[in-house]
């Protein structure tokens, strides 16, 4: 079977006090960023190293995010495994609760200076919750925080990125944020708390994409989830049989990654430099 591509777009060219000229539109520059789902397993892994660069290439990413925090056997990282994802073309990686799952995570957190865990956690927890890039010349913010509902207690996510933001609005043009969160009205929540000041605000965690991805009224990108990097034919990455198992008995099952039909799923944000996303595009593709 071939290459399967799935692709919503939502644009517009409507500033804040109106429609700008078609003048001021042909000579601001945008940049293209890719943002994919918590990719999980060898089946993620493997759809970002045959998919990744044909697609970089197709649709002109000019940068790519990647939420690793399940790469790991589906519940962890290790450098061997963040160095292969770095190697297939991923620019930052990202992470959320399963950081800490592969003790081996440690010998590289705070050296790898595009690897970040939720800045939310309390202070003096190894690693770093966001970094600077530059994609030709354009400077880039990537941050990661965690949701606190149905979540592992943490700081508090909104004052955290306030805090971040002070700190790096007069360094960065872009600011991307993955909200690894639980719940959806938290997830909103943070996307309008945020508007105006965050480039884009992607979900990640629930590994289902979600289909409510909308500019908001002062320039921010946003959507709930960008769903899952993995198999297919599985329940949320794992072996469907097993998930099955568990929900029919109530008892002890080891849970594993599924390593059939993978998938890419992510977003393509469109933004300015006025760090505003004028188009959004979500991608579901065969791996």
């Amino acid at each position: 079977m071939g290459s399967l591509f799935y692709f919503k777009k939502l644009s517009t060219c409507q500033g804040e006090t109106g429609y700008r000229s078609l003048k001021d539109i042909l000579i601001m520059k945008e940049v293209k960023i890719l943002a994919i789902g918590d990719m999980v397993g060898k089946a993620g892994r493997r759809a970002i190293g045959n998919k990744l660069q044909t697609m970089v290439e197709r649709e002109r990413i000019e940068f790519v995010i990647a939420n690793g925090e399940n790469s790991a056997g589906g519940l962890s990282m290790t450098p061997e495994i963040t160095r292969e994802i770095f190697s297939y073309g991923v620019n930052v990686i990202t992470s959320g609760n399963h950081v800490w799952g592969n003790n081996d995570i440690l010998q590289i957190i705070d050296s790898e200076p595009n690897l970040i865990r939720p800045a939310n956690y309390p202070p003096d927890v190894p690693g770093k919750g966001y970094c600077l890039g530059n994609i030709k010349g354009t400077k880039i913010c990537v941050i990661n925080l965690m949701g606190r509902v149905m979540m592992n207690p943490m700081d508090c996510p909104f004052r955290k990125f306030d805090e971040i933001y002070k700190i790096v609005k007069d360094q960065a043009d872009i600011i991307v944020v993955d909200f690894h969160a639980e719940t959806t009205s938290e997830k909103q929540a943070f996307g309008w708390y945020v508007d105006g000041r965050a480039s884009a605000v992607f979900g990640t965690h629930t590994h289902v994409q979600t289909a409510d991805e909308r500019l908001l009224h002062n320039g921010t990108g946003y959507i709930t989830d960008i769903g899952m990097t993995g198999s297919l034919d599985s329940v949320i990455g794992m072996i469907k049989e097993r998930s099955i198992r568990f929900f029919l008995t109530q008892t002890r099952v080891k849970f594993e990654p599924a390593d059939d039909n993978p998938w890419l799923n992510g977003i393509i944000f469109k933004i300015n430099d006025s760090g505003k996303t004028v188009s959004m595009t979500r991608v579901q593709e065969k791996g």
